[in-house]
């Protein structure tokens, strides 16, 4: 729990200052979670997403924390934070810089630090659909919770798409492919399908699945988790 507090006050505390800084783009997330997999509770998410546009230049960064007891008990416990910057060269091309950190030792990881260049492309750009491409080279830092350290090169492709529906409300979906350069058999896939109707300006309801998935999880642990989500999204 201590470690959760921690890393709730430094996310807050990043935001605020970006925020106050500049016309900035923060979005919360509050929702109900229910966990399959290594994971098995049914229980309270928080999320968070900060974007900053100025000129041609993007910042991004997104955080998401899962935590729950049963009976006295942690039950699950998982920590997503990403911090990413990028540069638009044209209306469909551009260039970025990707950091990441995870914790979820429920499915045998202590941590994992990933990051490094890429370039993303714009296939669709239309009033009610877009898509993009992405491709990047990054290097894998990872950690077991049995203690094992290892470090590997790894290609991330993804895809993004979004529909915007009458009403403003819309959907996404976004696609993750990691694979390790090092053992070709140690693949991660993860997808995130949302969908997002407004009741105002700031607050709309957001349903959101979660799937991850490893080909070489760690010994005794299942390959795949799922996480679907329901909840209010709050918009400043």
């Amino acid at each position: 729990m201590r470690t959760l507090l921690i890393t709730l006050v430094a996310v807050f505390a990043l935001t605020s200052v970006l925020y106050a800084q500049s016309a900035t783009q923060l979005t919360l997330d509050f929702g109900l979670v229910n966990a399959t997999g290594n994971s098995k509770l049914t229980n309270i998410n928080l999320g968070e997403k900060l974007s900053r546009r100025f000129g041609g230049w993007l910042f991004k960064q997104t955080a998401l924390v899962l935590y729950g007891e049963t009976n006295g008990k942690r039950s699950a416990e998982s920590y997503d934070v990403v911090a990413r910057g990028g540069y638009q060269l044209t209306s469909r091309i551009g260039t970025f810089v990707l950091g990441e950190y995870q914790r979820d030792p429920f499915a045998g990881l202590a941590s994992r630090w990933g990051g490094g260049p890429g370039l993303t492309v714009g296939l669709v750009q239309s009033k009610s659909d877009t898509l993009g491409v992405e491709s990047a080279i990054t290097e894998q830092k990872e950690r077991s919770v049995a203690g094992v350290d290892q470090s590997f090169a790894a290609t991330r492709s993804a895809a993004n798409f979004k529909h915007l529906f009458a009403g403003k409300a819309f959907l996404t979906e976004a696609l993750e492919w990691i694979a390790n350069l090092k053992t070709s058999d140690d693949q991660r896939i993860n997808s995130e399908t949302a969908l997002v109707a407004p009741f105002s300006k700031q607050v709309a309801m957001r349903v959101s699945y979660l799937i991850r998935f490893r080909n070489l999880p760690e010994p005794g642990f299942q390959k795949t988790d799922r996480i679907l989500t329901t909840g209010v999204q709050v918009a400043f």
